[in-house]
């Protein structure tokens, strides 16, 4: 073999190393990309004691036993870059803005989450118990039923800050993948009447069907945790046993799947939707395994892997009030001897004590971007016209969380506010509210999310 043609394959074998080594450094640089560092765990918020349950005014006792634990799930996010969020799903009605303040800053303070790092979401479930004083004018419950909520809600809160400290030590190298999902157990409960559920050929909207799924694998692709959505009430069940309703038979159900997987669900924007037909548990488990079958397909398809790059911005806007009611008008509701007459009496004594009345509520408006995509979370029970607005801004793959952060009461649609109703115009007496909302309060929320979602530089 000549010198040349020795030369001349060694530059070749040369070229070929580099181009091999830059090949593996960028192929370890796209690798580097995907990969996210994920935190789970789970802990149960089953009230170990008989204790007055959240969601209908008709209850006239505690609890009395559990059809199945209710559970906070935690989801620790941290992308290539170091930033990092926590998502808590709670199998709860709501979560009221003082136990929601209180806890966000002990996270704050502890680990130097801000309130853009931090969701609570719960589940909406009718049949888990009552927490701190949320809707406390529908309950005909004595100081000694309160005294019960308190030390439950003193427990949760103790119970939510070790769920967080073992999610953070349990953090490990993970790829995340997202998609939307569908199935159709809402109705639209304003729209057509459950009583002429059986005949009717034609349901009426707005509705939004879909299932947001997040599903996240470690580094051999074992499955690690599954998150998922679903716009509709949790009031299948309506009796008093404990119980997160169809979603809570939900993640039974994908957890008795996947061996070791841990599912997390959130609540959409499902308002005016209820699970039809309803009140009896066989329905609530088949609407769990149905909500189930709807994740798993999704699953089992080709799902988005996106990059390892977290965005999450916050911010609260001022939402008017209406006129409050004149006194007249108080003081005839207050004669009625339901909760309406207990929400009258108390706002009565704003008129009579001379004290002014909240023109405003701080409304939470949150945005995470977990790589391409948008999830929009929003406070209150967001009715579905927010998620239709919001995806016709967006496009139809986003992502919608209702109920998150502080749940203070409805957030009708101004075609509610305009039709009235329970969504439009009672609702308010239940979370104890001044008054109605004022029509602005629409185009407020769905602005402002715009905003957010729009806004640049921002980590």
């Amino acid at each position: 073999m000549t010198k040349i043609r020795r030369f001349f394959i060694f530059i070749l074998v040369v070229l070929f190393s580099l181009h091999y080594t830059n090949g593996q450094e960028l192929q370890k640089e796209l690798d580097k990309n995907e990969i996210w560092k994920i935190g789970v765990a789970k802990k149960s918020i089953t009230p170990t004691f008989p204790i007055w349950m959240a969601g209908y005014a008709a209850r006239t006792s505690p609890s009395k036993g559990i059809l199945h634990d209710l559970w906070a799930k935690a989801l620790v996010l941290e992308d290539a870059l170091g930033h990092r969020s926590i998502l808590i799903t709670m199998d709860l009605l709501s979560i009221p803005k003082d136990v929601s303040e209180r806890f966000r800053e002990k996270l704050k303070q502890k680990y130097g989450f801000e309130k853009s790092q931090i969701i609570l979401s719960c589940s909406h479930t009718h049949s888990g118990p009552v927490v701190s004083r949320a809707l406390k004018d529908i309950y005909p419950m004595s100081q000694a039923d309160w005294d019960v909520v308190d030390e439950y809600t003193k427990e949760l809160e103790n119970n939510l800050m070790q769920l967080v400290d073992e999610s953070l030590q349990k953090i490990q190298p993970a790829r995340i993948y997202t998609q939307n999902g569908i199935t159709r157990f809402q109705v639209n409960r304003r729209n057509n009447n459950a009583s002429t559920l059986t005949p009717t050929t034609v349901l009426n909207g707005p509705n939004d069907y879909a299932v947001p799924v997040i599903k996240i694998e470690d580094l051999n692709k074992r499955l690690i945790a599954i998150v998922f959505g679903y716009a509709c009430h949790p009031t299948v069940l309506s009796g008093n046993q404990i119980c997160g309703d169809y979603a809570g038979f939900a993640q039974i159900e994908l957890e008795k799947t996947y061996p070791g997987v841990t599912a997390l669900f959130f609540q959409g924007a499902g308002a005016d939707q209820n699970p039809l037909p309803r009140h009896t548990l066989p329905l609530a488990m088949q609407y769990g395994k149905e909500l189930a079958n709807a994740v798993e397909r999704v699953l089992l398809e080709g799902m988005v892997l996106q990059e390892s790059k977290l965005e999450t911005r916050y911010k609260e806007i001022n939402l008017p009030f209406d006129i409050p009611l004149s006194l007249e008008r108080l003081q005839e509701m207050a004669k009625t001897g339901d909760f309406h007459a207990r929400w009258a009496q108390r706002i009565i004594g704003f008129y009579e004590r001379g004290e002014p009345f909240m023109k405003f509520y701080p409304y939470p408006i949150e945005y995470w971007k977990i790589g391409r995509q948008c999830l929009f979370i929003l406070g209150g029970e967001l009715v579905s016209a927010y998620s239709v607005k919001l995806k016709e801004l967006f496009g139809q793959d986003i992502f919608v969380m209702g109920y998150a952060n502080d749940v203070m009461g409805y957030i009708p649609s101004v075609v509610i506010l305009e039709e009235g109703g329970y969504e439009g115009d009672m609702a308010q007496h239940v979370y104890g509210l001044p008054a109605k909302w004022d029509k602005q309060i629409e185009s407020l929320i769905i602005e402002n999310a715009r905003t957010l979602a729009q806004e640049k530089g921002m980590r």
